[in-house]
């Protein structure tokens, strides 16, 4: 498996992908129509948002197939307003889940952005899934999530020293989702 920056032309298997992806609905459990699938719609988004930061879309190739995708993008903390960031969605093809994939996907996004010296990374997700990154619940990091009822779902990641919290604000795209 290579991981690399996701090009303009993988973005029809990416699609694809995220459609297997999440063709059970995470909250409910239940099937969806490929057409039903946000998160491909909101992929497709953020990819056209001035947020989009075309070095932290990255794919997984495995045998010449993209396996898996994960991105972040611009996001900020209010009231101050610093440039931050939100992960997702990270998604791998359901044949090739529980590989270690998304974990090899996840390090890496985090560790360009680190590179690039990002300062914080949130996200929506499972918190048992992502414990492993060293992410918590964005309450104990002193962000508040932009919806409260996410609760512990909403988890985030200092790359830096903590500095002073806020509420998280997602790319745009996101509150349309």
């Amino acid at each position: 498996m290579i991981v690399r920056r996701e090009r303009a032309s993988d973005h029809d298997a990416v699609r694809t992908l995220v459609r297997a992806a999440f063709a059970r609905d995470p909250a409910t459990g239940t099937e969806r129509a490929p057409e039903d699938v946000v998160e491909a719609g909101l992929l497709d988004e953020l990819r056209e948002d001035p947020g989009f930061l075309p070095h932290l879309s990255l794919v997984a190739v495995t045998d010449d197939e993209i396996s898996g995708h994960v991105i972040a993008t611009r996001g900020w903390l209010e009231p101050t307003g610093e440039p931050v960031l939100g992960l997702g969605p990270l998604g791998v093809l359901p044949g090739a889940q529980r590989r270690g994939i998304g974990t090899v996907l996840v390090h890496a996004v985090l560790a360009v952005a680190e590179a690039a010296d990002e300062s914080l990374v949130a996200l929506v997700g499972e918190p048992a899934y992502y414990r492993r990154f060293d992410f918590r619940p964005a309450t104990e990091l002193g962000i508040a999530a932009p919806d409260p009822a996410w609760g512990g779902y909403f988890q985030a990641r200092w790359l830096v020293e903590p500095r002073t919290g806020g509420t998280f604000r997602f790319a745009e795209p996101f509150t349309r989702h």
